[in-house]
């Protein structure tokens, strides 16, 4: 390992020239920093910042561009909602009132069709009553006839 304090001991400059040695230099030094600072100024930084600036605007540009039609979607979007709603609305209404028409049409011919069913029931009820009638008055002919027929033969 090497001693630390030999090495520093080692380092020390005796006399002018030291670690900071003010002279001459010392103006030249800074008067090449500001040139340097001056030249780096004009051909780096200010085309870097101008392409900052110009990058900021765009992006400032398309956001207020993208909020503006984020804004128009979604006022498209409530205006599409709503419209959608009145039309199921509408449909709905128009629903109801097909299957309330229908209900009544379908009631109406139950009715005339019940009515229909009454009338040929009481047309055949009547008939049969007549048949009835006309064979009861058959038969009793028939049992007058059958009697009349009995007693001739009993009385003979």
């Amino acid at each position: 390992m090497i001693n630390f304090s030999i090495l520093i001991s080692s380092s020390e400059v005796s006399g002018p020239g030291g670690l900071f040695d003010l002279n001459a230099t010392l103006p030249l030094v800074a008067i090449q920093f500001v040139l340097l600072m001056f030249i780096l100024n004009i051909v780096l930084y200010n085309p870097l910042l101008t392409i900052i600036e110009e990058r900021k605007d765009y992006i400032l540009t398309n956001l207020s561009e993208a909020s503006k039609i984020l804004a128009e979607a979604n006022k498209l979007t409530t205006q599409y909602e709503q419209e959608l709603d009145d039309v199921r609305k509408q449909a709905q209404l128009e629903i109801t009132k097909s299957q309330k028409i229908h209900k009544e049409i379908l009631e109406v011919e139950v009715n005339i069709s019940q009515k229909y069913i009454d009338n040929l029931l009481d047309t055949i009820s009547r008939d049969l009553l007549t048949k009835k009638e006309i064979a009861l008055n058959n038969l009793d002919e028939i049992v007058q006839s059958l009697a009349t027929n009995i007693e001739t033969r009993l009385a003979i």
